[in-house]
């Protein structure tokens, strides 16, 4: 019988975190990295989801020169 996606991530949270953090690296470098077309896909619908956000009231607009105010009075690291 197989064990359910609960099952498993019930155990896995179960491990200390060094087992969690491999385990999670191990997952990672198990998927295929995306092709530039699914890519390219998937910022069009990000953008889209974003475009209708902002049409519906639910976001608003940023200037280029905010954005970089913002990023200038940032503290230094």
């Amino acid at each position: 019988m197989s064990r359910t996606l609960e099952e498993i991530a019930s155990e896995a949270l179960g491990l200390t975190t060094d087992a969690r953090a491999a385990l999670a690296k191990q997952l990672l470098d198990s998927l295929a990295p995306p092709s530039p077309g699914e890519i390219e896909q998937r910022w069009v619908l990000e953008a889209s989801r974003r475009y209708r956000e902002l049409k519906a009231g639910n976001a608003r607009s940023v200037s280029s020169e905010e954005v970089f105010e913002r990023l200038e009075s940032r503290p230094k690291r």
